[in-house]
């Protein structure tokens, strides 16, 4: 499996566990700012665990129009790179469109493709040939081995920096399962596999106008997740996830997560003993 650099550190097989958290979105500047503070802090304690920033600028596939996307690209991106610049922490964001990647491979070390745009192309084909680091999440409508041909397309535009993500498959109405075969199958494609274990537990469009969630779960899925030889796990995290702006019903809260990440650590030691 090959190794990607992200900052000053690797992700990938024999290297320490790499974690994405952030809010969902950024709701302002103060409430982005205190969270990276309060994270960094958190993952200070835990030196086996590489902390990547992670909240877009923009959510564009929210359920609703009404929903709050975040400030949008050119505001959001200065607040991304002031967390960058004052933290001195690796950045990963969405991106949407194909005219947004150069901009945002400017500032963030990863660009995260969103698992309904898995597909897109040309969307892809652009954020590869920025140099970045790409993450693109599974979709929910593919097979793990589907995931093949979108490191084809990565790499067939000049780039081998990539990581893929699993966050579930679509089972029936409104809900996700997961599978964790996904995560060897996928790292057969000599890739590093993270796990989202936030998105993994929501129920989409659950809520009508926007996704349900089971916050109850991530933990079991992300030690789940980790002892199946996840690289790296997707967990996006809120000072107050009732009143989260984005994925209220399916964001960590912080204070739950020293227990977890504890957990994490230790299991990620036993795997790869």
């Amino acid at each position: 499996m090959s190794q990607v650099l992200v900052k000053n550190f690797y992700i990938g097989k024999g290297q320490p566990l790499a974690i994405m958290s952030g809010p969902c979105v950024i709701e302002s500047e103060d409430h982005c700012m205190r969270a990276a503070a309060t994270l960094k802090e958190i993952f200070s304690k835990f030196p086996m665990i590489n902390f990547i920033f992670k909240s877009s600028y923009d959510k564009a596939n929210r359920t609703s129009i009404h929903s709050f996307r975040g400030p949008g690209i050119e505001e959001g991106l200065r607040i991304l790179e002031k967390v960058k610049k004052e933290f001195d922490l690796p950045i990963v964001s969405d991106i949407h469109e194909r005219e947004e990647v150069i901009a945002a491979a400017a500032v963030c070390d990863i660009l995260q493709v969103p698992a309904f745009l898995s597909r897109q192309t040309d969307l892809i084909c652009a954020a590869a040939k920025t140099g970045a680091v790409i993450s693109v999440k599974k979709g929910q409508f593919s097979a793990p081995w589907d995931m093949e041909n979108v490191v084809s397309k990565i790499k067939e535009c000049g780039n081998d920096r990539i990581i893929l993500v699993d966050r579930g498959v679509s089972f029936g109405y409104n809900n996700l399962v997961s599978d964790m075969r996904a995560i060897p199958i996928m790292q057969n494609f000599n890739v590093p596999v993270c796990f989202d274990a936030t998105h993994s537990v929501q129920l989409p469009g659950g809520k009508g106008t926007s996704s349900g969630g089971q916050r109850e779960f991530i933990p079991h899925l992300a030690k789940a997740a980790v002892a199946a030889g996840a690289n790296a796990i997707f967990m996006e995290a809120h000072n107050d996830p009732a009143c989260a702006k984005s994925d209220a019903s399916s964001v960590l809260d912080f204070k739950d997560l020293p227990a977890l990440l504890e957990k994490l650590q230790q299991i990620y030691a036993i795997v790869n003993e």
